[in-house]
């Protein structure tokens, strides 16, 4: 990872492995370089130009559905041909997992990722991100690109603990979000405007 990327005011000199074992939440602001973030956010409207956005659904294999009233974003998966700021990211969440195997142990072996764009009025109700039956996403992450947000804006991702209590954390430009996946709800909040973010997990091998 960048010297760049790791001067984040939330991370402070704590380590993305000590945080998740502390919390299994690590935030770190200013992650990659304005430039690449900027490209990236070209490559998003690229893609939704050409088409490949879809209204995301919910629910298991055998029965999906669109509600928008629980989930009400549309995403874009990240997969080759990748445009050069994919790629960039890519190599830098690749130095991330090969830290996070190091330092934690997870044994995580590849990564899932997509686009995920919302538009004024919609939000994602309160879920976890481990499909029923299923073990391998470890490591949820969210990358934001989302310039000069307000918190009038909403949009927040709202991260609940298990004691009835919650964390909201603004989708604010740069901002990186990783969490320990299993168990873990969380929400995003009514967005009052445009809300563009990269979202995935690094999967681990079935159990």
């Amino acid at each position: 990872m960048t010297a760049s990327a790791r001067s984040g005011v939330d991370a402070d000199s704590t380590s993305v492995a000590a945080a998740l074992t502390a919390a299994g939440i690590w935030i770190q602001d200013g992650f990659l370089a304005l430039s690449v973030r900027d490209a990236l956010k070209q490559c998003a409207q690229a893609r939704r130009q050409r088409g490949d956005f879809a209204a995301a659904r919910i629910g298991g294999a055998q029965s999906v559905t669109r509600r928008a009233d629980i989930r009400g974003d549309s995403t874009c998966w990240i997969s080759p041909p990748l445009l050069p700021a994919e790629a960039a990211l890519l190599g830098e969440l690749e130095r991330l997992r090969l830290e996070l195997n190091r330092d934690c142990l997870l044994g995580l072996f590849d990564l899932e990722l997509h686009y995920a764009w919302y538009a004024p009025g919609a939000g994602y109700a309160r879920h976890v991100d481990q499909p029923r039956g299923s073990t391998q996403r470890q490591v949820s992450l969210v990358l934001y690109l989302n310039d000069q947000w307000t918190p009038a804006a909403g949009g927040e991702l709202r991260i609940f603990d298990a004691h009835g209590g919650h964390r909201d954390i603004a989708p604010l430009a740069g901002r990186l979000v990783c969490f320990l996946t299993p168990n873990r709800e969380h929400a995003v909040r009514e967005t009052q405007q445009d809300r563009l973010s990269i979202s995935g997990w690094f999967r681990a091998r079935e159990g």
